[in-house]
């Protein structure tokens, strides 16, 4: 017979649940850290693509730096913190290539728990 060990609210709270992963892009000439998002940088993130009246957001304004407003959202130095932080960044990390930024979306996607179909469902596709 197993015995079942239920964790506590202490134990879940002091968990330290949040992976990283390094990932090389030699597009940028080395390693970023790639970290998943919590719950509540999860949240924040699908709030961008739905406008104040609570619906979803145009196609086209949805893509809008869809890559690198993820890959933004998951990058951290080497201390945990995020790297890019406004929206500027952000526009000037969607420059960059887009074979390098998906490699980043990739790993930031299954370490973040999303699936095709969130990504599917937030830039309306």
């Amino acid at each position: 017979m197993t015995v079942t060990t239920y964790l506590s609210a202490e134990a879940i709270l002091n968990a330290q649940d949040l992976q990283t992963e390094d990932v090389e892009v030699p597009e940028w000439g080395g390693t970023v850290r790639v970290r998943g998002m919590s719950g509540t940088e999860r949240d924040r993130f699908e709030s961008g693509f739905v406008g104040n009246d609570m619906k979803q957001l145009p196609k086209e304004k949805a893509l809008e730096h869809y890559r690198a407003r993820l890959a933004a959202a998951c990058m951290v130095d080497g201390d945990g913190n995020r790297m890019f932080r406004s929206t500027a960044e952000v526009k000037r990390l969607g420059a960059k290539s887009g074979e390098a930024l998906q490699r980043v979306v990739d790993v930031a996607m299954r370490l973040s728990g999303m699936t095709e179909d969130d990504q599917d469902e937030l830039t309306g596709n």
